[in-house]
């Protein structure tokens, strides 16, 4: 089997096994999946949607975020950790939102990652989300899943794992797979744990697979 070819098997399974996986993170505007993806930065989607929940009472819009200082987004956000830095870049991205867009998240994807705190992984996740736009988010879900199931050759690095996906992911069915490699990485092949193979729907094509480590 060709990678090409485990691709689309591992593709179809995962539709089947998690037909309504999505983003965990809440949102509602463009503007504020763009905040929380960048809280989400070592935090849990669970915390983001907690904490962002008093942020938006207090700036609702773009323009509101965008007047208030680093310091008074810090004291809100503080809870999801680095609250000085993501602050920091949230407050300087609402502003070139506010500035240089009119208040709206571009659609470009290299617009996205001029803006600050915003990386290939972010832009992805807004570009395909957001704009239905094809896009790979190799979070460490993705890039440990590729590797365990054989889609990639030991690459860790996030860039190299999406141009590789790329070639052998159909466009138009990488941003849900990259989903339904957050839920399968959570539920069965996890990173804490040994891997639950002996349940895998993907166990008979898997370069990793071993019923034991399970039992």
């Amino acid at each position: 089997m060709t990678k090409k070819e485990l691709a689309l098997e591992v593709i179809e399974r995962l539709k089947k096994a998690y037909p309504d996986a999505d983003c965990t993170l809440d949102y509602d505007e463009a503007w504020k999946l763009l905040v929380s993806v960048r809280l989400a930065a070592q935090c849990t989607d669970a915390r983001v949607n907690v904490v962002v929940q008093d942020l938006y009472a207090r700036y609702p819009d773009v323009n509101a975020l965008a007047g208030a200082s680093p310091e008074e987004i810090e004291s809100v956000v503080h809870p999801c950790g680095l609250g000085k830095s993501k602050a920091r870049d949230i407050s300087a991205c609402m502003r070139i939102l506010r500035d240089q867009y009119g208040g709206k998240v571009p659609d470009d994807f290299d617009a996205l990652l001029s803006l600050p705190g915003v990386g290939r992984k972010s832009a992805n996740l807004i570009m395909g989300d957001v704009f239905g736009k094809p896009a790979i988010v190799t979070d460490t879900h993705c890039i440990r899943l590729c590797n365990r199931i054989g889609l990639v050759d030991h690459i860790k690095e996030p860039k190299k794992v999406e141009m590789a996906l790329w070639k052998i992911v159909p466009p138009e069915e990488g941003n849900a797979l990259c989903h339904r490699f957050v839920e399968h990485g959570r539920a069965v092949c996890s990173a804490r744990t040994r891997p639950w193979c002996s349940i895998c729907c993907l166990a008979d094509i898997c370069a990793r697979t071993d019923v034991t480590e399970s039992q």
